[in-house]
């Protein structure tokens, strides 16, 4: 789960973002506002600002580089969302440091799939080097390594993609099709089944440690909160 804040004055589009992120399992605050979005950044320092660039009182471009300026806010992730498609307009949005950039009208799917994917670059970002411990387990990402109560375990490496996306979403469910998309590749030529097959392989590798993947009847599969929960 991640904080995003979202700079949106269109009052309907804001309701179906924060309505989405928030299905997605994001925490979500919003504004209507420029200054007001920048005053929500720096006391919530949110991971993430979705944020328009045709904005009533302050450009998005303004925003964008006040938020950059700011030590406190300098290293919040930004997508920016706008109306104009043409090449000159993405370069200068890139140029004032957003990490994506996004023309309307848009899929809000292919939103969801660009807000996880920059969350992952930052989280990845913040861990470059640092394996990560949970229970039993340990991954170590640079290496593309899987230990279980200390015995290293082969994965391939479509089940250590897998693994890893799965806890870098802990207690969020992840539904077939999504991890289809975000494993495979989107429009890949595979069905639903092709996720449950890999899934039961990769519980049987990661043997104890196999019980941390939850499966959510009907949707999918979760990582779990915390190691104690594959107690229940």
């Amino acid at each position: 789960m991640a904080r995003i804040l979202v700079i949106e004055d269109e009052r309907d589009l804001l309701k179906v973002l924060d309505f989405n992120l928030r299905q997605a399992g994001h925490e979500v605050l919003s504004a209507m506002r420029g200054r007001e979005g920048l005053q929500l950044a720096k006391d919530h320092r949110p991971d993430l600002v979705v944020l328009d660039l045709m904005l009533p009182d302050l450009a998005g471009t303004e925003v964008c580089k006040v938020l950059r300026k700011d030590a406190r806010t300098q290293a919040i992730a930004i997508l920016m969302l706008t109306a104009k498609g043409e090449e000159v307009d993405r370069v200068v949005g890139f140029e004032l440091g957003a990490d994506d950039y996004v023309v309307k009208p848009f899929s809000i799917r292919e939103l969801l799939l660009r807000i996880d994917a920059i969350l992952r670059r930052a989280r990845g970002e913040r861990e470059a080097g640092l394996p990560i411990e949970f229970g039993c387990l340990r991954i170590d990402r640079e290496a593309y390594r899987v230990w279980v109560e200390k015995k290293e375990v082969e994965l391939t490496a479509i089940e250590f993609k897998l693994l890893v996306l799965l806890y870098d979403r802990k207690n969020r469910v992840q539904s077939r099709t999504a991890l289809l998309d975000d494993v495979w590749g989107i429009g890949a030529d595979i069905t639903t089944r092709t996720v449950d097959t890999h899934v039961k392989r990769l519980r049987e590798k990661l043997g104890p440690a196999g019980d941390y993947i939850r499966t959510v009847r009907g949707v999918g599969y979760r990582f779990a909160e915390t190691p104690d929960e594959a107690d229940e």
